[in-house]
């Protein structure tokens, strides 16, 4: 039965790869024009810049900072109250927060409301930047864990975004956004940058997992036989990349 799981976990890894670089190629020279403000945030009627943020390990990191619809469209309306960072899960980026309606999604909510909106995107994902010296193709740009997403990623986008706004902000993550918070907020400096967090799905300790599926995976060290395939990234870039296998957005 474990062999079986093994088979057919790795095709569709594979399949999952292949189609990926078929997707992205198919886009590619649309999506090098377009940034998650042009593409997604702007054509709702919200305002929005593009910001870039880089880590102490060369990865620079896409910020995008969202105002209220009731502005006009001037993209430099200045929001009027506190800001608050949005921080996504895993396989996922900062589109997350607005894949929904105006009136259904957090970010749009949030800026409605006059809230300083930033929206955070790590290093790897798709509104992300690459890197001072790697490039996605090297392994070693993908040589990194959750403690650098907590330690380098999010502390610099705090560290941005207060440095920016002379204000403590508000913090908002999902999944692997609140093990990265979690970790970040042990540094007494973070800390004090932050006014107050919102941990949605909090996960911190993987030590209760009773998923036999989940469970059967770990124990055949998919991770290993992935690097030994030469495969050093499992990463759909897009939010939007589910629907490929998930079903239609419309």
């Amino acid at each position: 039965m474990e062999t079986l799981v093994a088979v057919v976990v790795v095709a569709f890894l594979l399949f999952t790869i292949n189609h990926s670089h078929c997707f992205n190629h198919h886009r590619r020279s649309q999506l090098q024009r377009n940034s998650l403000c042009a593409e997604l945030i702007q054509p709702s009627g919200y305002p929005c810049t593009e910001h870039t943020v880089e880590t102490k390990d060369g990865y620079l990191l896409g910020l995008q900072r969202v105002s209220s619809s009731h502005g006009g469209g001037d993209k430099n309306a200045k929001p009027t109250g506190p800001p608050v960072l949005l921080q996504h899960g895993l396989f996922m980026a900062g589109d997350a927060w607005f894949l929904n309606s105006n009136e259904q999604s957090l970010g749009f909510i949030l800026a409605d409301h006059g809230f300083d909106v930033w929206v955070g995107n790590v290093r790897g994902t798709h509104w992300s930047h690459g890197h001072t010296t790697l490039s996605v193709r090297d392994k070693d740009f993908w040589d990194w864990s959750w403690q650098e997403l907590a330690l380098y990623d999010l502390a610099e986008m705090i560290n941005f975004v207060y440095s920016t706004t002379n204000s403590k902000i508000f913090f908002v993550g999902h999944s692997q956004g609140t093990i990265m918070a979690l970790a970040a907020f042990t540094q007494p400096e973070i800390v004090d940058m932050v006014e107050a967090a919102a941990l949605l799905c909090p996960i911190s300790y993987l030590g209760h997992i009773s998923s036999q599926f989940v469970l059967r995976l770990v124990g055949m060290h998919l991770d290993q036989m992935l690097i030994a395939m030469g495969i050093h990234q499992l990463n759909f870039r897009r939010s939007d990349y589910y629907f490929i296998f998930f079903g239609s957005s419309g």
